[in-house]
This record gives C-alpha cells, structure tokens and sequence, in this order.
C-alpha cells in the first residue's frame, strides 16, 4: 500500500437520522403499520431501526398473504416520498466542510434508489457523496457490514481509514464490523446507550470539527 493512501480517510454517513431527521416521522408510520398489520412485537419502529424494508418485511411481516405485504410495501414507499426534508444540525455544514478539506465521502443507507432520488431531488445534497450505496446494491443489509465495506471499496481507502456517522444500533454495529472507527449520533438512541459501542458519541453536528491532523498521523 502507496505510503499517501495511509494518509487519506474517509467520512461515510448513514443518512436517516444522521443527515436528515426523519426519524420521528417513521416511528409514527411504522408504529401504526406495525399494529395494522400484525408485526406480532412491542415497538417495531424501535427494533427496525436502520434496517432495510425487505428485511423488516421478511422478519416481522412474512405471515402476512402476499397482497398484503404489497400492499404493506406501496404504503412505505408512498411514505417515503413524502418525508419532510429536515435536516440534523449542522450536517450539510459539515458536509461542505469535508469537501473543502479534500476528504473523501460516501453515503451509505438501507434506503432505496427510488427514495434517494425523491431525497436528492428535495435536498441538494448529491454532489457532497464521492459514492452512494443504497439497499440496491447489497445482498446483507446492515448490521452486516457489507455496505460499509463496498463503499470504503468504492473510494479506495482502507477500511481501518474511515469514519462512519450513524444513529441505530445496526449501522453502528454494521460500522463496528466493517472495522472503521464509529462515530455515533444521539439523535435515535440515547448518548448512554450508544456511547460504549463507539469512538465518539455527538448529538449533532454543530461546533463538532475533527482535529484532521492528528488523524492523518
């Protein structure tokens, strides 16, 4: 390995919960889907945090005739299409404040494209992302740390080299697998619940700046 990769990161950031706040608006949806359509658990929209929609389908609904669970799955994407934008503190700030500082980014989500598209075309935050993988391109969604993997793959930057910014417990957990250092928003789950399974907790992005030099070293 060329001696300046060593000194190149990367950030890769979850997107719910961490660069838009949307979190709260999915509680609502899946709580109720959860009830509508029999889930069989307390608390759904806990337990399906950062996950992807076929693995919640084939873990809480699969029992469901298949109808339902399209009918199930139109109402996420309907859903989907009609978030509201809000975005956490200080993120599209940190956001430009990474490009400036040449360090190469990726957005890395158990969202689909059709989502994203609908999300970039309300939020212009697509030219920020040196690559995007979605729920389209992976075959394991997080806690598995495939995600993570391709995109430090896509960028070319050792796993050991980036930093990931995530809310739930499985992007952290997915992060933690992939072997790169975790950086943890309380934004979904409590700083306490969080704060022993990362390197860093922060509960947005507001006055949080890394010390750069120190991680090129």
């Amino acid at each position: 390995m060329s001696n300046h990769h060593h000194s190149e990161i990367a950030f890769l950031f979850d997107l719910d919960g961490v660069i838009i706040d949307t979190e709260p608006q999915y509680d609502r949806f899946w709580n109720k889907a959860g009830k509508e359509y029999h889930s069989g658990v307390e608390n759904l929209e806990k337990l399906i945090k950062g996950t992807t929609l076929s693995n919640i389908m084939s873990r809480y609904f699969s029992h469901l005739p298949d109808d339902k669970q399209k009918e199930l799955e139109a109402a996420n994407h309907a859903f989907d299409l009609q978030l509201e934008m809000n975005t956490i503190p200080g993120a599209l700030e940190f956001l430009v404040e990474s490009k400036k500082a040449g360090i190469k980014t990726g957005l890395v989500t158990s969202s689909d494209n059709e989502k994203l598209t609908s999300v970039f075309r309300k939020l212009s935050i697509r030219q920020y992302f040196d690559t995007v993988v979605s729920a389209d391109r992976i075959t394991a969604g997080k806690p598995d740390p495939m995600c993570y993997l391709l995109a430090a793959k896509d960028l070319n930057i050792p796993p050991e080299n980036c930093y990931v910014f995530e809310d739930s417990f499985s992007g952290i957990a997915a992060g933690n697998a992939a072997g790169m250092k975790v950086v943890g928003l309380s934004t979904t789950n409590a700083a306490e619940n969080i704060r022993s399974k990362v390197w860093k907790v922060i509960p947005n992005f507001i006055q949080f700046t890394l010390p750069l030099q120190s991680l090129h070293s």
